[in-house]
């Protein structure tokens, strides 16, 4: 014969379970608001990597002036083969101080030529600023990085 405990127990573990229609409505709410989202995202994701971009070439460029003071001697920065976007080697004389990777779906524009920075801390000639954009998108907004006659860089929003 059928308990009438056990009955109850049964009855409590239907009702707490989740119907197949809480169930669909659920995973629709779900996927209606990552449809949304995912857009949105992607624009934040390659607006990071602009400013990624812009601050690696800021941080390069500061690490290179301090080099040449430190050492009074002549720091160059050169392009890997390609373009700014395949990464970047700091080098004085024969000695690489470091390498920087590339940045893919990034377009960065910079000097024609090699920069170098002087023991005193300046550059040996006038360059043209660098600037990011991004390749999928002309939306984002793209970033200026440039060099002031001390030798300082400045970052900015917006083109050069």
């Amino acid at each position: 014969m059928c308990n009438p405990a056990n009955f109850k127990q049964i009855q409590n573990i239907h009702a707490r379970a989740f119907t197949l229609i809480e169930l669909l409505v659920t995973i629709s709410i779900v996927a209606t608001l990552l449809a949304i989202a995912v857009p949105s995202f992607r624009e934040f994701v390659s607006g990071q990597r602009i400013k990624t971009a812009s601050y690696d070439i800021f941080y390069t460029l500061t690490y290179m002036r301090s080099e040449a003071i430190k050492r009074n001697n002549d720091v160059t920065l050169t392009p890997a083969t390609g373009g700014w976007q395949n990464g970047w080697t700091v080098t004085v004389g024969t000695t690489t101080l470091s390498q920087h990777e590339a940045f893919p779906g990034l377009t960065i524009t910079g000097p024609a030529n090699n920069l170098i920075y002087s023991g005193n801390g300046h550059l040996k000639t006038a360059v043209n600023p660098f600037g990011i954009s991004s390749s999928a998108s002309t939306s984002l907004a793209p970033r200026c990085v440039s060099i002031n006659l001390s030798g300082l860089p400045n970052s900015k929003t917006g083109s050069c």
